[in-house]
């Protein structure tokens, strides 16, 4: 939980929860695109774990999105057994540091997925990166963020 709500380790912040140098800010005040910076790059990694008998993988390779601004993914989730199955999934964000700055807004790893007997469902995530992404010394030249899920059985 601490991770999730301090964006270490990867983790990217669980909006709207959002703390850090937005603190004090609404969250209309942080959806608001900084249309003065350079698009993100953020592309999507989906694996599972090797007992889960899933493919998970993202529909889009990537997005590019300003700062402030939202964007939604999906990715799609097929059980191929024979068994009803519930799968829990964990994620990152790369580089690490960008994490306190990737807020997901809505998302399918915020509960357990249970996904029937040959079932094929779509998963989407609503996120975006806060605007003092660009304010940050420690973010100049990062141009591109990968956001990865695994999912496990539960």
């Amino acid at each position: 939980m601490i991770c999730q709500t301090t964006g270490w380790g990867g983790q990217p912040i669980k909006s709207p929860g959002h703390s850090g140098a937005s603190e004090g800010r609404d969250s209309s005040e942080r959806l608001r695109p900084v249309t003065s910076a350079k698009r993100i790059r953020v592309t999507f990694n989906g694996s599972v774990s090797d007992v889960l008998p899933w493919k998970f993988v993202p529909q889009q390779r990537e997005v590019k999105v300003l700062p402030g601004e939202t964007a939604l993914a999906f990715y799609t989730a097929t059980n191929r057994s024979s068994d009803d199955i519930i799968g829990v999934a964990t994620y990152s964000v790369t580089p690490a540091q960008v994490a306190p700055y990737f807020s997901k807004i809505q998302c399918f790893c915020f509960e357990e997925q249970r996904l029937n007997a040959g079932e094929t469902v779509d998963m989407p995530v609503f996120f975006y990166i806060d605007p003092d992404f660009v304010n940050d010394p420690n973010m100049k030249g990062i141009e591109q963020v990968t956001l990865s899920y695994t999912f496990f059985s539960n």
